[in-house]
């Protein structure tokens, strides 16, 4: 724009001076010389003040110089019309420049934004699936806790069913404490078969699996001996 008034102002001060040029009343025309001048301009089509010299510009009668004043006019306008149109074609090339790149930062935003949105259902997804574990998990240690649970009932079961049983089996009593150890609990038990039961002294007797005495810490506020349980 400012190269466009330069050349603009530059234009209309040239044509300012050549109108300002006042011929003198005693100036004869030079006929020739006129119609020479008008001729080179209409030939040469080219612009009047380029080509013409002042005193031939001084030479011009009134019409001849209002058509060259119009010429030159006319000259400015076609330059300035086409600093307008060069001026106008470069700024519609950097408009169409930015809406291109306007049109790319909204395809980048829309990229941006599906990433996102991608990113943010892979994180919901994880999300449930570490939910579902955290579930499952609950689960097993659950039932890991039943299972517990069930074992030590069993176990508790199991040690009152054995407990039952030993009472069903024989108690020898009216042993000397510490007997046992020295003489052995089933040779203990083989003469007291021997003796109360002549009749089986010679058959086998099952093998003893366990003898304790009961109950197995003494009691010292007792006198009376403990019972061997077999």
């Amino acid at each position: 724009m400012t190269s466009a008034k330069g050349g603009q102002t530059s234009e209309v001060r040239k044509a300012t001076t050549l109108l300002s040029v006042k011929r003198s009343p005693h100036q004869k025309p030079i006929k020739m010389k006129r119609q020479r001048t008008i001729t080179q301009m209409r030939e040469k089509g080219k612009t009047p003040e380029k080509q013409l010299s002042d005193e031939e510009i001084l030479s011009l009668q009134e019409k001849d110089f209002r058509l060259l004043m119009w010429k030159m006019m006319q000259d400015i306008g076609n330059k300035l019309e086409a600093k307008m149109d060069n001026l106008q074609g470069t700024l519609t090339k950097v408009i169409q420049d930015i809406k291109l790149k306007q049109e790319e930062m909204r395809n980048t935003i829309t990229e941006i934004k599906n990433s996102l949105e991608a990113a943010n259902s892979r994180i919901y997804e994880a999300e449930e699936r570490i939910s579902e574990v955290e579930d499952r998990l609950m689960e097993i240690m659950d039932a890991e806790r039943k299972r517990e649970k069930r074992l030590k009932t069993n176990e508790e079961s199991l040690r009152e069913l054995w407990d039952n049983v030993k009472r069903t089996n024989i108690h020898i009593i009216g042993v000397p404490e510490g007997e046992e150890r020295e003489t052995g609990t089933e040779k203990i038990f083989q003469e007291i078969i021997a003796e109360n039961f002549p009749h089986m002294g010679k058959d086998p007797l099952t093998p003893i699996q366990e003898a304790q005495r009961v109950p197995y810490k003494i009691n010292p506020r007792r006198n009376t001996l403990r019972p061997i349980l077999i």
